[in-house]
């Protein structure tokens, strides 16, 4: 197994009210193609590249998500959930969402938010 570099984006996802309104902007812009990915009660949408690379996700604001604003959110990994959740409080920062074990989505002093993703050492 690789070895994590904590610090490191992960991942990104586009969340917005409408993420298939959505999928043949960045299809014609940044050429990637669009396939579904199984929500249950809807599908999100999973984004590749020319090279068949996934690269990001196109969410619905739904589910987990909801109270996110049309953001793309990058996931961050992060030896300890509870030590970075301590120091987003520490200095003037909002946990938004911690529904999931090893997963937080914080707000940042300037309110923008960010994902985190307790990957331990």
């Amino acid at each position: 197994m690789a070895q994590t570099t904590h610090g490191a984006p992960l991942w990104h996802d586009l969340t917005t009210p409408d993420a298939a309104q959505l999928v043949p902007f960045y299809e014609a812009v940044c050429n990637w193609t669009a396939s579904e990915h199984d929500m249950g009660d809807y599908a999100d949408f999973d984004m590749t590249n020319a090279g068949g690379e996934r690269v990001a996700g196109l969410c619905h604001a739904r589910g987990d998500n909801a109270s996110l604003p049309p953001v793309w959110l990058m996931y961050v990994s992060v030896p300890s959930l509870k030590d970075a959740l301590t120091q987003v409080d520490a200095h003037g920062g909002t946990v938004v969402d911690q529904r999931h074990p090893g997963f937080a989505i914080i707000r940042d002093p300037a309110g923008a938010h960010l994902a985190l993703l307790e990957q331990p050492a």
